[in-house]
């Protein structure tokens, strides 16, 4: 069976001209799925009994099965699904003030190898389908009640998303879409380590979303230790597929820092990080680390942050 989700308009269009349905099945058959939060073909009333047949036949809404859902005190839920293949991935809705955001992944593991990061200790399984991508979003969608609606998204879960282009850009069309989940380009970022040919295929689609990029060092020699991949790339290449992507659409850029203890938190590293970043319209996003069991890193003193962080705003960043 397909499906439902990797269905675009004109694809679902298609579908139900081929089954002799009129065009605003399509419509309705959206309108279920992404505002009124059906669970199954079967609740789509307003359907023919026909159609719903053929859908029900034809299609899934969910191939995911939900394995854990845990939630905390300040309203955070996050979700582990496991796919029919027996890999995992986690989603995760954050509640702040009016804001309903989510995060997702793209990937069944990573591949990036991002010494400190938990996604990758395994390496990567494989891509997500758009499908599969904009499933997350709906289960997390579910978890909120009626008069509540998604506003942000966030490709920042597990996986490289900018490794798997065209199946992230084909789920953030659909979320972004009126008939869709409706959010805003302005509200939806892609997180990435930074893979210029991607940021430049970003630039050359004019894309709008906000972008996000893992930096973790101020220098290419630190930063190819703790991101691997950093070693056939290099820092300036990034900043320079970064900045086009900032002259093409005017969005803001992110680089976010994990501050690890001993590692990438001295007040030399603030320094050089605040003269990388000087003349940029960024935001820099200092993330103390959350350590991982079985790693060696470790969560820098609150001392050691402010100090770091004061370097970097009296810099002007």
């Amino acid at each position: 069976m397909k499906h439902i989700l990797e269905f675009d308009s004109q694809a679902l269009s298609d579908f139900v001209a081929s089954h002799d349905e009129k065009s605003f099945r399509v419509g309705q058959v959206r309108k279920w799925l992404f505002a009124d939060r059906a669970q199954s073909f079967g609740e789509m009333s307003n359907l023919p009994k026909s159609l719903r047949g053929h859908l029900t036949e034809s299609f899934q809404i969910w191939t995911s099965k939900v394995v854990n859902h845990s939630k905390s005190e300040d309203g955070t839920e996050k979700l582990l699904l496991q796919w029919p293949d027996g890999g995992q991935v986690e989603c995760v809705l954050l509640r702040d003030g009016d804001r309903r955001s989510i995060c997702v992944s793209s990937q069944v593991g990573c591949a990036m190898g991002c010494v400190f990061c938990a996604s990758g200790l395994d390496g990567v399984d494989r891509n997500l389908t758009s499908g599969e991508i904009l499933e997350q979003m709906l289960r997390l969608q579910h978890l909120l009640p009626s008069d509540e609606r998604l506003s942000h998204i966030v490709m920042m879960g597990m996986g490289e998303p900018l490794a798997n282009l065209n199946n992230v850009l084909a789920t953030l069309q659909q979320a972004s879409a009126a008939d869709g989940l409706g959010i805003s380009s302005r509200r939806i970022t892609i997180s990435t380590v930074g893979i210029p040919e991607a940021i430049d295929k970003l630039t050359e689609l004019n894309s709008r979303y906000n972008l996000a990029v893992s930096l973790h060092a101020p220098n290419d020699q630190l930063r190819s230790q703790l991101v691997p991949v950093n070693k056939k790339i290099g820092i300036a290449k990034i900043l320079a597929a970064a900045d086009s992507y900032f002259e093409s659409c005017g969005r803001r850029l992110t680089f976010e820092y994990v501050l690890l203890a001993g590692v990438n938190d001295t007040q030399e590293q603030a320094r050089e990080l605040a003269s990388l970043l000087r003349k940029r319209s960024v935001l820099l996003n200092v993330i103390p680390y959350n350590p991982v069991e079985g790693l060696p890193y470790r969560t820098p003193s609150a001392k050691s942050i402010s100090k770091f962080r004061k370097i970097l705003t009296d810099a002007g960043i």
